[in-house]
């Protein structure tokens, strides 16, 4: 197997609500799809959005909900006033910080902010790790 991650899907339990936060207040590109998702392009993957209970079924499992997932996701960006400028986004796009950026341990600089189903996005500068548009695959 070539490891990649082709999509990131999440279980929503509001699809207009999560369709508004990411299009509209994060200004993520949506494509074509079906009322009952939704499907956004990011930078060599894609972002889905489903409901979450039917996105249980479809895997068999129960929707039921335990508190903290045991994931974020992360978004990398090229300096702290970036960091900066996407969590000041987020959260005038209704995201609640749950934690400030700051500087890190690791060299780095970063926050987190939930989305409005409680996903975890961390917008981080790590200078010795930077994934820009100049580093996609070809």
């Amino acid at each position: 197997m070539k490891p990649r991650i082709s999509m990131i899907t999440l279980g929503v339990s509001d699809m207009q609500r999560s369709i508004e936060f990411y299009e509209r207040g994060l200004g993520f590109p949506r494509m074509d799809s079906p009322p009952e998702v939704a499907f956004f392009t990011l930078n060599g993957t894609w972002l889905g959005l489903y409901g979450r209970d039917a996105l249980a079924e479809d895997a068999q499992v129960s929707a039921g909900s335990g508190g903290f997932a045991g994931f974020s996701l992360a978004h990398n960006v090229s300096s702290e006033d970036e960091v900066d400028q996407v969590m000041s986004h987020a959260a005038s796009a209704g995201a609640v910080v749950t934690k400030s950026a700051r500087k890190t341990e690791w060299g780095g600089y970063s926050g987190y902010f939930a989305d409005p189903d409680g996903y975890l996005w961390e917008i981080a500068h790590n200078p010795l790790f930077w994934v820009g548009p100049s580093d996609e695959p070809a």
